[in-house]
C-alpha cells in the first residue's frame, strides 16, 4: 500500500508544479535571468544524471565500461559527430571494454 501513497504523492506533486508554471505571470518568465536559466536547466539536469548514472553504484562511486563509454562519446562530441555516431561509438566501446573484463 506504500507504493499508492507515493504514486499518489508523485501525481499530485507533478500536477502542482505544472499548475504553478502556468499560474506565473507572462512578464516574469520574459525577464532575460529566468529565459537563460529555462534555456541551461535542462542541460544541467541532463549532465546531473548521467554523471550520477556513470560513476555512481548506490553509494559507491565506480570506474567502469561505462565511464570509457562516456569518454568516448565525449571524444565523438568533441569531433562534432552526428548524435548517432556519438551513441554508436559509446556503445561500441562500453562492450568491447566489458567483453575484455572491464
Amino acid at each position: 500500500m506504500n507504493a499508492w501513497i507515493a504514486i499518489a504523492a508523485t501525481v499530485l506533486g507533478c500536477y502542482a508544479v505544472k499548475l504553478a508554471g502556468l499560474l506565473v505571470p507572462a512578464g516574469v518568465l520574459e525577464r532575460p535571468v529566468v529565459r537563460r536559466l529555462a534555456a541551461l536547466l535542462p542541460v544541467a539536469l541532463l549532465a546531473a544524471l548521467t554523471a550520477q548514472q556513470t560513476f555512481a553504484d548506490g553509494h559507491t562511486l565506480v570506474l567502469d565500461a561505462r565511464a570509457a563509454g562516456l569518454g568516448a562519446a565525449a571524444v565523438a562530441l568533441v569531433l562534432r559527430a552526428p548524435f548517432l555516431v556519438v551513441v554508436c561509438a559509446a556503445v561500441l566501446v562500453t562492450a568491447g571494454v566489458r567483453a575484455m573484463g572491464g
